[in-house]
């Protein structure tokens, strides 16, 4: 009872996915190599996306700064705690 040694057609369509998906894949390497070498160097000195930036906490952007009815002034603390 001897298997049949030649391939079934699911492992055919499985080495052809599998080719298909590595061409793609080079194509998109390809790709990627043309887009960096035509992109050419670059700029020297500070780095666009951390300039301006200081080491230690920064400011809260604009929107996330509390709202003139979210703080409380000194009154309002000291009126409550005179009540208790």
């Amino acid at each position: 009872m001897a298997k049949s040694s030649r391939p079934t057609a699911q492992k055919r369509q499985r080495e052809k996915a599998r080719i298909e998906r590595q061409k793609e894949k080079e194509a998109r390497r390809s790709e990627t190599r043309e887009r960096r070498a035509n992109a050419g160097p670059r700029p020297e000195g500070e780095d666009p996306d951390i300039a301006g930036i200081r080491p230690g906490p920064q400011p809260l952007p604009d929107e996330w700064q509390p709202l003139p009815t979210d703080v409380f002034s000194d009154d309002a603390e000291e009126e409550e705690s005179e009540e208790q």
